[in-house]
């Protein structure tokens, strides 16, 4: 896998392990259920932003077995960052 790759896909995780981090935190602080939606979605799309390249270099799986499964977890990401706009408007 090419270094800068592996770089903007690193600070990818890193970045959104930072805002789930400070998500989970402001959920501590406040109480706001929501707030755990958001830092879990983070930490999927996080995790979707390296699984790609893990499952296809690891597993030695096929690109687009490999693309298949990243769009499935960064979706359940979004999914539950959608989950928390919608139960905060409540």
């Amino acid at each position: 896998m090419d270094a800068p790759f592996l770089l903007v896909k690193l600070v990818t995780l890193v970045l959104a392990l930072v805002v789930a981090s400070l998500a989970f935190h402001g959920y501590r602080r406040s109480g706001n259920e929501p707030m755990l939606y958001v830092a879990g979605g983070f930490v999927f799309i996080g995790v979707g932003a390296i699984c790609e390249g893990l499952i296809y270099q690891l597993l030695g799986t096929s690109l687009l077995s490999a693309a298949l499964v990243q769009a499935v977890v960064v979706s359940s990401g979004m999914v539950l960052i959608l989950a928390s706009l919608t139960r905060g408007s409540e």
